[in-house]
């Protein structure tokens, strides 16, 4: 299960520029195209799948950050919870570009040191 549409637009309600891959239809997109196309356009990739932190990781990306929600029982209220969170502790890393882990006992930030 990836991020509901949901939180696409619950982030629009908090004054966000969030779009969902299935508003655009490119839901098919690889993960390194998602990856692509979000360094381009600058924002935060949301995502269950780990392989957009080795992407990361790997990519010569320069600020782009991915949060990673990993917490058992993923609703869209969870979820949005979780993020809310996150935007409010992780604002400056978000920006600098780090891989932000969620699960239910902590929130784990790596930044991404670029050169």
């Amino acid at each position: 299960m990836g991020i509901s549409p949901v939180t696409t637009a619950w982030l629009n309600e908090q004054g966000h520029d969030a779009k969902h891959l299935s508003e655009e239809r490119l839901h098919r997109l690889s993960d390194r195209e998602i990856f692509s196309k979000a360094d381009k356009e600058n924002r935060i990739v949301l995502t269950t799948d780990l392989d957009f932190g080795e992407i990361a990781m790997t990519s010569h990306a320069t600020n782009i950050s991915v949060i990673i929600f990993r917490q058992e029982g993923r609703t869209p209220t969870s979820i949005n919870r979780y993020l809310e969170t996150v935007l409010n502790v992780a604002k400056e890393e978000l920006e600098r570009g780090a891989i932000i882990t969620v699960q239910e006992s902590r929130i784990r930030i790596r930044h991404l040191l670029r050169d």
